[in-house]
């Protein structure tokens, strides 16, 4: 069972998610936050296995996010930008997933990452 939060600064992003991540058996939904900093504390205290993480976001982006924080999480890239991929892939992202997310290739990140 992977523990999974969301993080967008779009509700309407958080929200998909959380409804996608709801649907998987073997995920928990910990919680959605349109912060970033909220996230990191999460991850810094343990509470997660697993981040689908925005890249645009006002107060921390997600390659800032992911410098922060290291190793101490999984994470998938959800973004409506396809130019920062390589960037993502240089951290050890899981996946990198485009918006709109399809439910199918949701999945498939999440394959991705029960395997890892």
């Amino acid at each position: 069972m992977l523990r999974c939060i969301a993080v967008d600064d779009e509700p309407a992003a958080t929200r998909l998610l959380a409804a996608y991540i709801q649907k998987v058996p073997t995920l928990t939904l910990v919680g959605t936050t349109t912060s970033p900093l909220e996230a990191l504390q999460w991850v810094q205290e343990g509470r997660v296995d697993l981040v689908f993480l925005d890249i645009q976001m006002p107060e921390l982006t997600g390659l800032q996010f992911l410098k922060i924080c290291g190793r101490q999480c999984r994470v998938v890239l959800t973004t409506a930008y396809p130019e920062y991929a390589l960037d993502g892939y240089e951290h050890d992202v899981v996946d990198y997933l485009l918006k709109p997310v399809a439910f199918d290739r949701f999945l498939r990140a999440v394959q991705k990452a029960q395997a890892g």
